[in-house]
């Protein structure tokens, strides 16, 4: 018997109300940008730990600029795909900014870094068909989007132990001689903030010929990451706007451009996010005191919470859904903007408070921060 709107109304119903009952329940809330790194919810301000925002460039008087007169001459919309009429010179000149930046021949703008990474796979399964098959090395803290791209091209892949090289190298030992191998991992990992070890990695593909697919999200404006084959970027986070980008050679964006369904059935990127794009990327060049700035302030933040390291996610680690969500509710009456990151987004039994630094923090700001946390573990035992 099929399911009626009302049927399927109650059973969703039943289920938010267990995922409430676990603490998982997830919603959204409106909320007032002020700045760079404040926002207003309802009518409270909040200092904003929450957000990607890693170089303050959401606010930033040229990024704004750029869009103004992007906006003026392009109009506010592509209208189509690329391959149809949606790539205008603005977005040719912006994956020329992009690849010279990122130090690669060639890029391919996508409407986010999640299609960017699904469009990617998708082509290296595409150029895998036409040999031996392609086979998928995951690291098992590697963003969900790159996962989710691997099962959604129905692909061979094996999750390898976090940074486990050692592993990595048995399983490419272990290939048939002929299958194509690719590892994906991460440059800094999302809820961790811990690095990816690339040193290890390029040095293995001495020995052990693979392609490696890096997603630097939460890298990409902060560090500058060599030795990738294929490099995965959002414009999103440190870049300050919307959107993504595969880099890679002349080659194999060629192939992208043909292969990559996210690409081919998605239409382009607003002109003005192309024209944002190369204007960070000068701003990002003209002002390297702004990446400097985000890494001292987390080598604050983390030495003072016990971890190592100065990548500007700086994971908290509570346990149980319950407290990480009593942790964040104890900071916002503090006029602190932390969120609890709980499952499914982490394993069972570590959820946690994720806290972001952008450059723009002040260091009254962070200290109030650390105070918080400090007064929390006191109270905790």
């Amino acid at each position: 018997m099929s399911l009626t709107p009302a049927d399927l109304d109650s059973f969703i119903a039943e289920d938010l109300g267990l995922r409430a009952g676990a603490h998982q329940l997830r919603s959204r809330r409106p909320l007032v940008p002020l700045s760079s790194t404040h926002v207003r919810i309802g009518d409270v301000d909040y200092v904003n730990f929450a957000s990607n925002n890693y170089l303050g460039l959401t606010h930033h008087p040229r990024l704004i600029a750029a869009a103004e007169q992007s906006l003026r001459r392009d109009g506010l919309g592509s209208g189509a795909a690329a391959l149809i009429t949606g790539h205008t010179a603005t977005h040719a000149q912006a994956k020329t900014d992009i690849a010279r930046w990122k130090g690669t021949q060639d890029s391919v703008l996508l409407p986010s870094g999640y299609q960017a990474n699904h469009a990617a796979v998708q082509t290296l399964v595409a150029l895998g068909e036409k040999s031996g098959g392609v086979r998928f090395l995951i690291d098992k803290l590697a963003h969900a989007s790159l996962l989710d791209a691997v099962r959604g091209a129905s692909a061979e892949f094996r999750v390898f132990p976090h940074n486990h090289l050692a592993k990595v190298e048995r399983l490419l030992a272990d290939a048939p001689p002929n299958q194509l191998q690719v590892v994906l991992t991460e440059s800094i990992f999302s809820m961790d903030g811990d690095a990816a070890d690339l040193a290890g990695l390029v040095e293995l593909k001495q020995r052990r010929p693979f392609i490696l697919l890096l997603d630097e999200a939460h890298s990409s404006g902060v560090y500058s990451a060599r030795g990738a084959d294929i490099s995965v970027v959002t414009l999103s986070k440190a870049m300050g706007s919307i959107g993504g980008a595969v880099c890679g050679s002349t080659q194999f964006c060629a192939a992208l451009v043909n292969y990559g369904r996210a690409y081919i059935f998605s239409t382009s990127v607003p002109p003005w996010v192309a024209a944002v794009a190369s204007e960070a990327i000068a701003v990002m060049r003209d002002e390297p005191q702004r990446a400097a700035r985000v890494r001292s302030l987390a080598r604050r933040v983390r030495q003072a919470v016990g971890l190592n390291g100065d990548t500007p996610i700086v994971p908290v680690i509570l346990g149980e859904e319950a407290q990480a969500l009593e942790a964040s509710r104890k900071l916002g009456e503090a006029g602190l903007l932390v969120p609890a990151v709980r499952p499914p987004t982490v394993p069972k039994g570590s959820s946690r408070l994720r806290i972001t630094l952008s450059c723009d923090h002040t260091d009254p700001e962070v200290e109030h921060l650390l105070d918080i946390l400090a007064e929390m573990k006191r109270q905790l035992g």
